[in-house]
């Protein structure tokens, strides 16, 4: 009998285990209910945005500048620089990634402007580790831009980038305007500083010799300003125009330098209206309070003071440190945790949406700013941060008209008003090539990459694969067919773009992962799922999914193309997979229901997920960037979208259909407490 009765137990043990089903709709609803806390009263959300140590670097050379290194403020920016030190001496610029050479230097610099001293051993091994990745020698041309403001290095060893740029006109093939919105909005106070060199020196402790010393080889010549092997090169070409360039700085009469420097000046000026500090990202930011300071602005002036405030808002302040965002960006983030939820099922009246809708289209970019179209069309786009009207981008465009789109909206005639002007104005960016790029028109003249302070590996703003797929996918959603001519170009344009392996790049995010996953979310839209470049794509992510279920890509992966699909597991790109699955395959396949199980097994009691890994992007092979929120929305949106799939599945094998209502993740009436 005692054995019988431990065999009932047993039974009803194992009855009562919850299915996969069941845990999966758990994990959607407490994903949900941890999405919606986050949530700012104001209807917006916004994740951290984290970056390499080179940000806190530079933002105390940027104190030391500017006089407000106040030393607990200094304090608690070392304490950040020097927690992240590698065991080999040197910083890298992501998550697990090796040393890297611009980081390391501007680490080191850094940390003697804030007392260390230069014989204390972890001072010693950064330095050692700059000679053994090249010295200062190798390093890029924004790190000697700024040694050379401090009269520690000579102008010689910087590109020249003279204000007279300014006046090329746009017919002309080296304009600011051939140059991407990063670019230009980085570069233009830099003519301002070159065109007056300004003096900012360093403390007396830090001495010429000091600097030198990170040369490897002071003989060598600067490796940037090396010809190539072979004579005619465009790279050789503007080598030659730097080198005039610098006689001509030389030179005590320069016929257009006022008018360059006043028209530098003017842009300067008309750029800080209307956005949050100009382009409303870090480096741009500092270097245009650096040139308003060199223009005579004293750090008191209101304008400078505006500038230097809106700086401040990047920082993040514990009790022992002080990180810094290179920009923020709650339109982006915004606009993926609404579609996120929307996937999961709350209702399109749910007041966390509507708040949010609201939110969103009080923010539409409807007046022009830096980019041009042929034709002309009007502004009606979105931008990244909370404001920045001369740079709306494609990107974010797309993502906020796809999550408005399932939103009850009780002014519905703004909203359909202002979803028009938003597809009419990302259609106006479509490129000649049939895809898009971020931020301009037709920005990819690829002849700009050899100027010598292109080495940020940004210098144009092309077509990229994901970025065409996020339009693609916004036109398939609100109804466009391959049948529309601007649609089919577009599919032809991805369709080149995919890897022998049947990946895609990820120019915007790490990296193939990425790139597959939005390109198959946007086949699927349109109703290309079936096509064979997407179950190549297929085939390739189930190749390379973990042994775990998940997948996972290091940012390594941009220097090393043989690495792609390849890395340890984490949440955001899990889901990615996930969801590229979801696109063109079926449900029930094994591949998806393991990376369910993983997502499942991952998450955490309060219904978020863990992850440290940086696995978004600003500069390809050079800045990476980890959206704190990718690691909750995405894999929200992956569950969901499986479930739904699920749903859908049962019902079109029941006899007897069941009621058509959304997911909840709740109790079935859309609640969420």
């Amino acid at each position: 009998m005692l054995q019988s009765s431990e065999s009932s137990t047993q039974t009803i043990a194992t009855s009562a285990a919850p299915t996969l089903q069941d845990r999966l709709r758990e994990a959607v609803r407490r994903s949900v209910q941890h999405l919606l806390s986050m949530q700012a009263p104001e209807g917006y959300w916004l994740g951290e945005l984290q970056a390499d140590t080179t940000l806190e670097s530079d933002y105390i050379f940027y104190l030391h500048v500017i006089g407000e290194s106040e030393p607990a403020r200094i304090a608690k920016l070392a304490n950040y620089i020097r927690r992240y030190q590698l065991s080999d001496g040197g910083w890298n610029i992501y998550f697990d990634g090796p040393s890297e050479l611009n980081a390391t230097l501007k680490a080191y610099l850094a940390l003697r402007l804030a007392g260390d001293s230069a014989s204390a051993p972890h001072m010693i091994k950064a330095r050692q580790r700059i000679h053994d990745l090249g010295g200062l020698e190798r390093s890029n041309s924004y790190v000697r831009f700024y040694l050379a403001l401090t009269g520690a290095l000579s102008w010689e060893y910087v590109p020249a980038i003279p204000p007279e740029l300014m006046l090329s006109p746009r017919w002309f093939m080296v304009n600011i305007y051939a140059m991407s919105s990063w670019t230009r909005a980085i570069v233009v106070p830099l003519m301002i500083l070159y065109a007056l060199k300004p003096r900012w020196p360093l403390p007396e402790a830090i001495t010429d010799h000091e600097t030198h010393g990170l040369f490897r080889d002071p003989s060598v010549p600067i490796p940037a300003f090396a010809w190539d092997r072979k004579l005619f090169t465009w790279r050789n070409f503007f080598l030659i125009v730097d080198r005039l360039l610098k006689i001509h700085e030389r030179l005590p009469w320069k016929p257009l330098r006022k008018l360059a420097e006043r028209a530098s000046t003017r842009w300067l000026l008309a750029h800080l209206q209307h956005s949050d500090g100009l382009g409303a990202i870090y480096p741009a930011m500092m270097n245009a309070v650096f040139a308003l300071v060199a223009l005579g602005y004293s750090p008191e002036d209101p304008l400078t003071r505006r500038e230097m405030g809106q700086l401040a808002r990047f920082e993040i302040e514990e009790e022992d440190s002080i990180r810094l965002q290179p920009c923020l960006s709650p339109v982006w983030d915004t606009a993926i945790a609404m579609f996120s939820l929307q996937e999961a099922g709350i209702p399109p009246d749910q007041p966390a949406l509507v708040r949010a809708a609201r939110w969103l289209l009080e923010r539409q970019v409807l007046t022009r700013g830096d980019w041009r179209t042929e034709p002309p069309c009007e502004g009606g786009g979105w931008a990244f941060e909370f404001r920045n009207d001369f740079y709306p981008d494609v990107d974010d465009t797309a993502f906020v008209l796809m999550s408005l789109q399932r939103v009850a909206y009780p002014d519905s005639g703004c909203l359909r008003e202002a979803e028009r002007r938003g597809l009419e104005w990302m259609l106006g960016m479509q490129n000649r090539d049939g895809g898009w790029g971020a931020f301009d028109h037709n920005n990819d003249s690829k002849l700009l990459t050899q100027i010598p302070f292109a080495d940020h590996n940004a210098m144009i703003d092309p077509s990229t694969a994901d970025l065409t797929a996020r339009a693609l996918e916004c036109l398939g959603r609100n109804g466009w067919s391959v049948s529309d001519p601007r649609v089919k170009r577009a599919v032809e344009f991805i369709k080149r773009e995919q890897t022998p392996e049947g990946a895609w790049y990820g120019r915007w995010g790490v990296n193939y992962v990425y790139g597959t996953s939005g390109v198959l979310r946007a086949m699927e839209a349109l109703g290309l799922r079936n096509e064979a470049c997407c179950q190549r794509a297929a085939s390739w992510l189930r190749a390379t999914q973990n042994p775990d279920g998940g997948w996972g890509e290091s940012c390594a992966t941009y220097d090393n193309p043989d690495q792609k699909g390849k890395g340890p597991s984490t949440p955001s790109q899990t889901a990615w997979g996930l969801i590229g699955l979801l696109a063109a395959g079926d449900p029930d396949e094994a591949a998806v229901t393991r990376a369910v199980r993983y997502l499942i097994d991952q998450q955490q009691p309060d219904g978020s997920w863990a992850e440290e890994a940086f696995t978004g992007t600003g500069f390809p092979r050079v800045f990476y960037l980890k959206y704190h929120l990718y690691r909750n929305s995405f894999p929200l949106y992956a569950l969901a979208r499986y479930l739904r799939l699920l749903n859908d599945s049962h019902r079109a094998h029941t006899v007897r259909p069941a009621p058509q209502e959304e997911f909840t993740g709740g109790n079935g009436n859309g609640e969420f407490s």
